[in-house]
């Protein structure tokens, strides 16, 4: 007889993982959108005198952490979560609001963890199609408001489309959400989105949406995916004590804590990364283009293609993989016919452009 395990598990779908991580050191890792660059030296120094009191737990509080951020944005301490990436904070968002009987609403495709959150809870899960231009329809999602929805999530911008709305949009479609509703607006990718005005406008939302959650992370901007750092800034506090409340304690370790908090200090290098970052995805972007493929607008460090007709996506990842190039499958983010591509470095990017040249050839 085999171990039991719950109804939930057989509903819960597996995370679309890259393969490929062990072709070498010469693979192009263009498929999890990490950062072409490394920590700061200042960053992995701080995280390596922080591990000389890894016997020790840390701080419950994290409040260096905490107050760093609240200095930087304007929020007081108590109304920022963090968590072990920003994934952290989702699920025990998820674990917080929903129960059968409730529902959870956002745009598909989108961020492949939202599934998770309806599946662990027994939720209903209402998946809104995007629009022609792979954006969000917050028309269409309003209209699937209903007495039993407890949980909005909005990608902005979008993984894996790397689309983006503008403010005023998404300040519009808040003011049709009921203020039971909790909207959490996922900005993994917002620094980047230099397009549609200053990165940080949204904070501006917290102050008149009591219902609403920005979430964002230290790993894609701050090049610490390894460290796994994630927060959210809160309307109010109930959000923050919800999700404390679910999860274990302990969530950042030491190394990470310390990473995050120096990181914060640097934000003309990282500014400077971001810059070198856009200019990096328009060159790629021009390039996928000139080979005739279909290129959504992007505001992220990632661009999401659409294959011409008669070419299987399946062929074009094996082939990128084969040349040494990894990228993420369309089929396994909910979009066939189609990939995410990471900005890596110039020769990176140059590397995948003509491995994709010869495979369209």
């Amino acid at each position: 007889m085999s171990i039991e395990f719950a109804e939930r598990i057989r509903r819960m779908p597996s995370y679309p993982l890259a393969a490929g991580y062990d072709l070498g050191a010469e693979i192009a890792l263009l498929a999890s959108n990490e950062s072409a660059f490394a920590p700061l030296p200042q960053v992995v120094e701080a995280a390596h005198r922080a591990l000389a009191g890894a016997h020790r737990y840390p701080d419950p509080s994290y409040w260096p952490l905490r107050r760093a951020l609240a200095d930087r944005y304007g929020i007081p301490p108590e109304r920022i979560a963090l968590g072990n990436g920003s994934c952290d904070i989702l699920l025990a968002a998820g674990a917080a609001l929903l129960e059968p009987g409730a529902e959870i609403l956002y745009a598909w495709p989108s961020f492949s963890m939202y599934p998770h959150l309806a599946a662990a809870s027994d939720a209903r899960a209402i998946q809104v199609p995007l629009d022609v231009d792979e954006r969000h329809d917050l028309g269409a999602m309003a209209a699937e408001i209903t007495v039993a929805t407890r949980l909005v999530l909005i990608c902005n911008p979008n993984n894996p489309t790397a689309t983006a709305l503008p403010l005023d949009e998404i300040e519009a479609f808040l003011a049709r959400v009921p203020r039971h509703v909790c909207v959490i607006l996922d900005e993994a990718y917002c620094e980047f989105a230099l397009a549609l005005g200053d990165p940080y406008a949204s904070v501006e939302l917290l102050r008149r949406h009591s219902n609403l959650v920005l979430l964002r992370t230290f790993s894609k901007v701050y090049g610490l995916a390894g460290m796994r750092v994630g927060y959210a800034l809160c309307a109010t506090e109930a959000f923050r004590a919800a999700v404390e409340q679910v999860r274990q304690p302990f969530y950042l370790n030491v190394a990470a804590h310390a990473a995050a908090v120096e990181a914060l200090r640097h934000q003309d290098d990282v500014e400077r990364r971001v810059t070198s970052a856009i200019a990096s995805r328009l060159e790629l972007e021009d390039g996928l283009r000139r080979l005739g493929l279909w290129v959504a607008e992007a505001d992220a460090n990632f661009l999401w293609a659409r294959l011409p007709d008669g070419v299987e996506e399946t062929d074009v990842i094996a082939g990128l993989r084969d040349r040494g190039v990894l990228v993420r499958a369309g089929r396994s983010l909910g979009r066939d016919g189609a990939m995410r591509v990471t900005v890596g470095t110039d020769a990176e990017n140059r590397k995948f452009v003509a491995a994709m040249a010869e495979l369209l050839a």
